[in-house]
């Protein structure tokens, strides 16, 4: 918004309402694929469901694509209220996650964390570039896909490893300093883009 503005965000809206149950979908099958160690392909698959299912995130994802398709309009004070939740997401949930940086320091894991960092601060949106212009899209969508493509992995990504038990010290080390280095990367990112 702030780099092209408020015109620009219904193209990135449109990214993350797909990228997010896309890559949730994704990772919960892959884990619980990993997981199922000698099951059948019915048992994993009920508990890939289960596991998509029962997830607050993918619930929450789901009522609101299911919102937005009625067409329904959200009541005054029901929507007053989600903006409240909206507003104060980010903030806490970044709050919290510095307050499990302090159990999670990033010794003898850096080379991970700067192998996450580096994909997702370089690589993903220097691919993303390349497929934007290969496809032709226009400049306002190849702003938002690569500005989007170029931003650090976020609070989920910690979420999604907790809730596995696996890489909670590197992805919670990779979204602080990911988020710390989008400073200067993100910049980088704005001066190459038309």
């Amino acid at each position: 918004e702030r780099a092209y503005g408020l015109g620009a965000l219904s193209a990135n809206f449109a990214i993350i309402a797909i990228h997010s149950p896309f890559c949730y979908g994704i990772g919960i099958t892959a884990m619980e694929v990993a997981r199922a160690r000698g099951q059948s392909a019915g048992q994993v698959v009920a508990k890939v469901f289960r596991a998509m299912f029962s997830n607050t995130l993918i619930m929450g994802i789901a009522a609101g694509f299911a919102v937005n398709l009625s067409g329904l309009p959200i009541p005054g004070p029901v929507g007053d209220a989600l903006d409240l939740m909206v507003r104060a997401a980010l903030p806490a949930a970044l709050f919290g996650l510095g307050g499990v940086l302090v159990q999670y320091r990033p010794e003898g894991d850096m080379r991970a964390i700067l192998y996450v960092c580096a994909i997702s601060l370089v690589a993903h949106p220097a691919i993303t570039y390349g497929l934007g212009l290969g496809l032709d899209l226009s400049p306002e969508a190849l702003r938002s896909a690569v500005i989007t493509a170029a931003m650090a992995p976020g609070v989920n990504a910690y979420i999604f490893a907790n809730m596995y038990g696996q890489a909670r010290r590197v992805a919670a080390s990779s979204v602080l300093i990911a988020t710390g280095l989008t400073v200067v990367t993100a910049w980088g990112w704005l001066q190459l883009l038309p």
